[in-house]
C-alpha cells in the first residue's frame, strides 16, 4: 500500500469516526442524559448498581455461598439477575474483577460447585479462552462476571482460587464506583 493510499484510508476511517460521534453526541443530547448515564445500558441502572438493592420479595432471593481463599464460608443473600462479581464486592467477598466484567481479565475466576454447574448457560468462547490463561484451572472453572443469578442457582457454591492473574497491572484492587 503507498502512503497516499494509507493517507486516504485514514482521512476515510476518522470522517467516519467524526460522523459517528457527531450522532452519538446528538442522540444523547437528545435524551437528556447526565454523563454517567451516557455509558449505562438504562437510565435507572449504573453497572453494579442492581447489585446494590435488596430482593424485593422471597420469591426473588437466591442464596450463595461464597468459600474464599482462607476456606472461610460466607452466606450472602443476592437475588435472581445478580451478577456474582457485583454481588461479591457489596458483601466485601475478595473477588477482584479488575476489568469491571468486560471480559479481558481472569480476576473474578472461581469455582462453581459441580452440582450447579450444569444450571449456568454453557460459557462462551471469550470466556474459555480467559480462562485457559487462569492459575489453578479446573473443569469447573468459571469467570464471576459471566454469572447471573437465576432461581435455579438458589443454594449455589462457588469457592475462589488461591489466587488470580490481573493482565491489568499486577497488584491493582479496582474499588467499586
Amino acid at each position: 500500500m503507498t502512503e497516499l493510499t494509507s493517507l486516504i484510508c485514514f482521512q476515510r476511517v476518522m470522517k467516519r469516526a467524526y460522523q459517528l460521534r457527531s450522532l452519538r453526541t446528538v442522540f444523547l443530547s437528545s435524551r437528556n442524559l447526565n454523563p454517567r448515564e451516557k455509558f449505562c445500558s438504562d437510565a435507572q441502572n449504573h453497572h453494579g448498581d442492581y447489585e446494590w438493592q435488596d430482593p424485593k420479595s422471597e420469591d426473588e432471593v437466591v442464596n450463595v455461598t461464597v468459600v474464599t481463599k482462607d476456606n472461610k464460608k460466607t452466606q450472602i443473600r443476592g437475588k435472581i439477575g445478580d451478577n456474582l462479581l457485583y454481588l461479591c464486592r457489596r458483601f466485601n467477598i475478595d473477588m477482584e474483577g479488575a476489568c469491571e466484567a468486560s471480559l479481558a481479565c481472569t480476576t473474578c475466576h472461581c469455582y462453581v460447585d459441580f452440582e450447579y454447574l450444569s444450571k449456568l448457560p454453557i460459557a462462551e468462547d471469550k470466556e474459555k479462552d480467559l480462562l485457559d490463561m487462569a492459575p489453578f484451572l479446573k473443569e469447573n472453572s468459571r469467570l464471576g462476571c459471566q454469572i447471573k443469578l437465576t432461581k435455579e442457582l438458589n443454594g449455589i457454591v462457588i469457592t475462589l482460587p488461591l489466587a488470580t492473574r490481573n493482565f491489568y497491572v499486577d497488584g491493582h484492587n479496582p474499588q467499586p464506583h
